[in-house]
């Protein structure tokens, strides 16, 4: 709903004080999603991509190319960047994936599961960007299964089990809340426990 994809049932979503109803374009172009189910063209390079999605968001030519150079170096897509993403690993796949929702600089960042069976460097380099985001002065809204990235990037974090909100607060609130060093031991804390059930 957030992203814009489903409609509420019922409230209102507004972003810096509009409506999205009423103004979903504007809001859009201020928002990069990524689910953990975005497909990719695969029969493109990773620079037709970019360069596609910038055209999508009317960045301006030279300023797409800055932001391609830019997401290359940051995201470390320079040795695919004209290779055919059929051709690239996931975790190539999945920073490509990234770079193409940055493409239009956005101010608000909705990443689902942006890390799940990626490698440990192209984890890495993902927490780190996020993490510079963040300090940018950008939003952030991450889901993620893995406590200790959540520990890591996170300001602020909400602990959902079986589709309930269990605790809210910042990582040392929580941790002091429950006694514990870390979010994960935190959570099972308050669960009582590790469970068969998601």
């Amino acid at each position: 709903m957030i992203a814009g994809i489903l409609e509420p049932t019922e409230g209102e979503i507004n972003f810096d004080g509009l409506h999205y109803k009423e103004n979903e374009i504007e809001i859009k172009q201020k928002i990069a999603y990524l689910s953990g189910n975005t497909k990719l063209y695969d029969t493109l390079s990773t620079y037709e991509l970019l360069k596609m999605c910038s055209d999508i968001y009317n960045v301006p030519e030279q300023e797409a190319q800055r932001r391609i150079k830019e997401l290359s170096k940051i995201l470390n897509l320079d040795n695919f960047l004209y290779n055919k993403i059929a051709n690239l690993s996931t975790g190539q796949t999945q920073r490509v994936n990234i770079a193409r929702c940055l493409v239009h600089n956005p101010k608000y960042y909705i990443f689902d599961e942006a890390t799940t069976g990626l490698d440990i460097i192209s984890s890495q380099i993902i927490l780190d960007f996020m993490k510079q985001e963040r300090e940018k002065g950008k939003t952030v809204l991450y889901s993620t299964h893995y406590m200790e990235e959540a520990e890591n990037i996170c300001d602020r974090v909400i602990m959902v089990n079986c589709g309930e909100i269990i605790k809210e607060g910042t990582p040392e609130e929580i941790k002091k809340h429950t006694n514990t060093t870390n979010l994960r031991d935190a959570f099972f804390t308050m669960i009582g426990g590790a469970s068969d059930e998601e």
